[in-house]
């Protein structure tokens, strides 16, 4: 197994990440293009963060903190270096960010219909709360 190491996005790599996200990650997103990446790295350059293996990009996490709560979202592997401990560099790097920036809980938007994401994140200790449900309105056509 190749070793894997982690590092914060930078704007040279967003074609490359909207690429790998059309492999990788399970469903799409309204922010899923050039603008709305290039936005989330101009405000908060550590948030998305990359593993690479060998030079190649092979999965991404968004760790966003607001100064209250911890977001993580786009967690995606390469579907041919899933189970290779990827995901849970990529967790580990975004919880550090999250206590070095004073965060206390991280949440996570998971599909419901994504049974495989539903193993990894309660591997990584991460449960549901029933009790809770989002809520969205699309603010752009």
């Amino acid at each position: 197994m190749i070793e894997s190491s982690t590092r914060s996005a930078r704007p040279g790599d967003l074609d490359a990440v909207l690429a790998f996200w059309k492999t990788a990650a399970e469903g799409t997103s309204i922010s899923d293009d050039r603008a709305g990446v290039e936005r989330l790295v101009a405000r908060d350059p550590g948030a998305l963060i990359l593993a690479e293996q060998a030079g190649e990009l092979v999965g991404t996490v968004i760790a966003g903190f607001d100064g209250w709560r911890c977001h993580l979202y786009r967690l995606a592997v390469h579907p041919e270096r899933r189970r290779q401990g990827i995901g849970s560099a990529l967790l580990a790097a975004a919880e550090e960010r999250f206590v070095r920036l004073g965060g206390r809980r991280g949440d996570a938007m998971v599909l419901v219909r994504n049974e495989t994401a539903h193993h990894a994140w309660r591997a990584a200790g991460y449960a549901p709360e029933e009790k809770w449900r989002r809520w969205t309105k699309p603010l752009t056509d």
